[in-house]
């Protein structure tokens, strides 16, 4: 049998649990990616639900594994490949080098062990296992009378890190030769923070992710226009707005853009104001925000010393305060040690999800509305700019509420190298993209507690990214247990649910006045549902085929992988189309599944 060869163990039949095995001889193969399953995805087709979460591949041939980026679906189950044996190294970019370790401390608390000593032996071993490779570096895997293998990575602008990866095989004594690409997930173009992806400049064999392969994305200013108009939208209705968001990427995407239109806001309002005589502007126009929320425990509260006070504080009760690092100064080469954060002894993020599907009738695209009435009860007068249709952004606060989204935060200000240049002229600027004043972060579970019931029972405007993205675990599912069946508060999905999620039924469901399970109990929908797709990390279908036209010497071979059914096929449809267009020699598309 003629190598090379491909076997796919997980994403063939779904989008998550990323893990192909490149099989460069009888002898030699290569590991890209091990991620969690999720979702559908978790359970053993026709398995009654077992789990897919033990390493049910041989590993003898294995010399090494290469990461593509350290989000869960493609990292989260190399805590298992390491207890079946594997002892190779882990191969992945500087940038994912800082960052892995943060991603498997969370794992492996989750999946085997919190015991402190533990995690910190593993951590420790995960740590000795890593090679950083630069971007565009080629590096030797494997080199012998019978095979010369090496690895490249390349940008693949997903998230701060991700690469895709170039894999050249050469045969001597048969004179053969092979490239192989994995495209591991590519990012969308101008996404903060990153460089676009550029296609390589040829592959014969393509493995390719699918996960939008059907759709197209809205651009880049159009998303935050409308973030900015649904969120306007939602808080008229006097509640939350509630983001679930994964910690890494999507978290620190949101953040830059927030501060992108509080920063505008703030200009256009400091404009208004110099135009206009000062006795013109009403000493109300400061609506409530996160002064406001500091405010409202006022008598229970000592008094605040200076460094305190120049950060908005949430109200907790009673002489406990969320961990608030708004205003620090971080310096340009690295954060400081209060930014920094210790390891959480703090439950965070959960990575995978036993929740069922509600059995609800007809489904229905999210995005519309939940089911709310005209009329709400409670004026706005203190939420609002004083024309009553505005939300006054300047004092509006941005509640962060995930240990270990926190922990990335910080890590993506001391990756600033990596940075696009837009980002590092913001920072040259003196803005703050990732650290700014109306951030309120929450580390302490007891101080996440005491948020949850403030906003529950006041419903006072803020906008809560919490940990979670699609809802399966983390903090959100708190803020949705108490939130969702309130139809003042929101729920605003800037990313894909994967079908089997909670995250999936509240965007299928919800529109409809439905409910969905969270930990066994169930929970009517009232609150409003909407959803951006323009903020998806994932490059879309264009992006998809431009990555394959863009090369100068188109595949042969595409294997479409990490999809659904429907996206794999349209994209293999485009694909063939465009072939057939443009006179291009192609053997086959095969969908992995």
């Amino acid at each position: 049998m003629g190598y090379p060869q491909i076997e796919h163990h997980g994403a063939k039949d779904g989008v998550t649990g990323s893990c192909h095995q490149l099989d460069m001889n009888a002898t030699t193969s290569l590991l890209v990616d091990c991620g969690l399953f999720q979702g559908d995805d978790a359970s053993i087709p026709s398995g009654e639900g077992g789990s897919r979460l033990p390493i049910d591949f041989p590993l003898d041939t294995i010399k090494a594994l290469v990461v593509t980026h350290v989000h869960i679906d493609h990292v989260g189950r190399i805590p298992y490949l390491l207890a079946a044996g594997f002892a190779g190294p882990i191969l992945c970019s500087e940038a994912s080098a800082k960052l892995l370790p943060i991603v498997l401390e969370d794992a492996f608390k989750l999946s085997f062990s919190r015991d402190q000593q533990r995690i910190e032996r593993y951590i420790d071993i995960v740590e000795s296992r890593l090679v950083a490779l630069p971007y565009q570096h080629w590096f030797t895997l494997v080199d012998t009378d019978e095979l010369n293998a090496r690895i490249r990575l390349q940008r693949a602008g997903h998230i701060l890190g991700s690469a895709y990866v170039e894999i050249d095989l050469n045969y001597p004594q048969a004179g053969e030769s092979k490239r192989i690409v994995f495209s591991g997930d590519l990012g969308a173009p101008h996404a903060p923070f990153l460089m676009p992806p550029q296609p390589p400049e040829r592959a014969d064999i393509l493995v390719l992710e699918s996960t939008y392969g059907d759709r197209l994305h809205e651009d880049r200013q159009t998303r935050r226009q409308r973030l900015e108009a649904v969120i306007e939208q939602a808080l008229q209705d006097q509640g939350t707005v509630l983001i679930p968001a994964f910690s890494i990427g999507r978290t620190q995407e949101l953040l830059y853009e927030l501060e992108e239109i509080i920063h505008t806001r703030s200009v256009e309002t400091s404009s208004l104001a110099n135009m206009l005589p000062s006795e013109t502007v009403p000493a109300s126009s400061a609506s409530v925000g996160a002064s406001s929320l500091a405010k409202s425990n006022s008598t229970e509260q000592p008094p605040l010393s200076t460094e305190t006070r120049a950060a908005p504080i949430p109200p907790l009760p009673a002489g406990e305060r969320a961990g608030v690092r708004g205003r620090e100064t971080i310096p340009e080469n690295g954060i400081t040690s209060e930014s920094a954060g210790l390891r959480s002894k703090e439950t965070s993020l959960a990575i995978s999800s036993d929740a069922e599907q509600p059995p609800l009738p007809q489904r229905e695209r999210a995005g519309e509305r939940g089911q709310k009435t005209a009329q709400n009860e409670t004026p706005l007068a203190e939420n609002h700019s004083p024309d009553q249709s505005t939300t006054n952004w300047p004092k509006l606060p941005i509640i962060l509420d995930s240990p270990l989204a926190s922990r990335f935060t910080a890590a993506y200000r001391e990756l600033k190298p990596f940075w696009n240049q837009e980002a590092r002229d913001r920072v040259q600027s003196g803005r703050r993209p990732l650290c700014f004043e109306q951030l309120i972060t929450i580390d302490s579970h007891s101080d996440h507690q005491r948020i949850v019931n403030h906003l529950t029972q006041t419903a006072r405007p803020a906008i809560v990214i919490a940990g979670g993205g699609m809802c399966s675990g983390g903090r959100i599912v708190n803020y949705l247990k108490a939130m969702l069946g309130d139809k003042r508060h929101n729920v605003l999905f800037v990313g894909y649910q994967a079908k089997g999620t909670p995250g999936h039924a509240i965007q299928t469901y919800g529109p409809k006045g439905g409910y969905v399970d969270l930990d066994g109990e169930r929970f009517d929908i009232r609150a409003g549902i909407s959803s951006i797709g323009g903020y998806s990390a994932h490059a879309d279908q264009n992006g998809l085929v431009g990555f394959v036209t863009g090369m100068q010497q188109w595949p042969t071979e595409i294997r479409v992988v990490h999809g659904e059914q429907e996206a794999k096929q349209t994209l293999a449809d485009r694909l063939y189309a465009e072939y057939e267009q443009r006179n291009r020699p192609l053997l086959e598309i095969v969908s992995a599944g």
